[in-house]
């Protein structure tokens, strides 16, 4: 039996798994959103307690007082693996479903209020600190987050229906393997994430931060 080309797998996939995929990105930037709406509902004194805190931070930055770099990647890296390591396990898990949407959603509110917080409080400088900060690493972790959620949302409904519809019987343990195989792939890729994290936001955002200061 000849292979299909990988290309090809992945279109079948995107194609059988669409619906998936567009309730699981709709999830994640309606956390987006929620989390700069959060960022309104906060208090004169709240705002500014937080905007010290930053500004404390961005001081550090200037100066080039970051932690190493080894360490950084390291922390990035399993904070992500951790992440993608429990969506896993509530994919197999079937009554998980529900937590794996949850995730997404708080993803996508650290990332909305994060983002949110910074535009509220700085304008365009808050946009560009964001870009520095918070974008590079989550072009990569986004997807990966996005992907792993669908994954583990299609695995889990395919658990169900083993589970309670006698006709849709399908071998568990290659999809078991097949499942562990995406982790393992998205796994790989949170290495560059964890890498652009480490070794390439602390310049930028030194640059900004230099470039703001100089204003």
């Amino acid at each position: 039996m000849r292979k299909q080309p990988l290309k090809s797998v992945i279109a079948m996939h995107l194609k059988e798994h669409a619906s998936i995929y567009l309730f699981i990105i709709v999830l994640f930037l309606m956390g987006v959103i929620f989390g700069a709406i959060v960022v309104n509902s906060l208090n004169f004194n709240q705002k500014q307690d937080l905007y010290y805190y930053l500004m404390q931070f961005f001081g550090q930055v200037s100066k080039g007082q970051f932690a190493s770099a080894s360490d950084m990647f390291q922390q990035s890296y399993f904070h992500n693996l951790q992440y993608i390591g429990f969506m896993w396990v509530l994919g197999i898990s079937i009554i998980g479903l529900p937590l794996i949407l949850i995730l997404l959603f708080l993803k996508g509110i650290v990332v909305g209020f994060t983002v949110g917080f910074l535009v509220n409080q700085m304008g365009w400088q808050g946009f560009l600190l964001s870009f520095a900060s918070v974008m590079p690493q989550n072009f990569v972790v986004v997807p990966a987050f996005i992907i792993m959620g669908a994954v583990s949302v299609s695995f889990s409904l395919k658990m169900v229906r083993n589970q309670f519809m006698k006709r849709m019987h399908e071998p568990i343990f290659p999809m078991i393997i097949r499942y562990t195989l995406i982790m393992l792939a998205i796994s790989a890729s949170l290495i560059v994430s964890a890498g652009l994290e480490a070794y390439i936001s602390p310049v930028i955002m030194k640059q900004v931060v230099q470039l703001i200061n100089n204003k």
